[in-house]
């Protein structure tokens, strides 16, 4: 589980990308690149990580399920993600 501050700090940074994406899609529009200098660092999407929904944890991140690969293999083993399986042979 990774530390809520961690969470809570990228929840800040998607809310202040929202808030500032006309802003920068405007800037960048123009081509003012002076402007978009000026801007808060974490008004860039880039500034962004993927986190696991459950657990918060960013490496090892499925864009597909929205979950890091631990989280979703346990998911899957309970049967809680439809139409997977586990494979033997």
């Amino acid at each position: 589980m990774a530390k809520k501050s961690w969470i809570e700090r990228n929840n800040r940074k998607k809310e202040t990308v929202k808030k500032f994406a006309a802003i920068r899609a405007e800037l960048k529009a123009k081509r003012d690149y002076a402007g978009l200098a000026k801007l808060p660092r974490n008004a860039s999407p880039t500034r962004v990580v993927n986190r696991c929904a459950m657990s918060g944890r960013r490496r090892g991140f499925w864009r597909k399920f929205g979950v890091s690969r631990l989280t979703f293999r346990e998911a899957a083993l309970n049967g809680l993600i439809p139409g997977v399986t586990k494979s033997s042979w």
